[in-house]
């Protein structure tokens, strides 16, 4: 990790908290594109997961299955924290997102999205009503660990 982390990051990841994912998106990226391993992987990390519930908002069940993997699967080293915020709560809750996700099947993507709530910053767990076994669905909160 770099000694310094760069102040636009917490901005994304005040985005990221607030649910503007595709502002989130364009702040990561620009640090993004100027990191150096290791930082590079960790952020396009959290930029996958960004991107993921970008398009979960969006009905984009596909979209947000492939890059809630591919976004978890670059965090994984980084893990329990990294660049002063908890991974491993961030893999987590992401993973039981996209467990939830993929269970449920594109056709209840609009009962799922339905569930996580942009405005919230409590990340408490919403259960879908319509199916009561399902798991606790919840949008994956950024915590800050500095």
């Amino acid at each position: 990790m770099t000694d310094t982390i760069p102040a636009d990051f917490w901005r994304g990841v005040e985005q990221f908290n607030h649910g503007q994912f595709y502002d989130c998106h364009d702040t990561l990226e620009a640090i993004w594109m100027e990191a150096v391993a290791p930082d590079k992987a960790f952020l396009q990390g959290v930029l996958q997961v960004a991107v993921a519930l970008y398009h979960l908002g969006n009905l984009n069940w596909k979209g947000a299955v492939i890059l809630l993997g591919e976004g978890i699967s670059r965090l994984v080293p980084y893990q329990p924290e990294y660049f002063g915020i908890d991974v491993e709560q961030l893999i987590d809750q992401s993973d039981r997102l996209l467990t939830t996700l993929q269970q449920s099947g594109p056709d209840q993507v609009g009962a799922i999205a339905a569930q996580i709530n942009p405005d919230a910053m409590d990340g408490l767990p919403e259960t879908i009503a319509s199916d009561p076994a399902s798991l606790p669905v919840k949008r994956p909160i950024i915590t800050v660990l500095v």
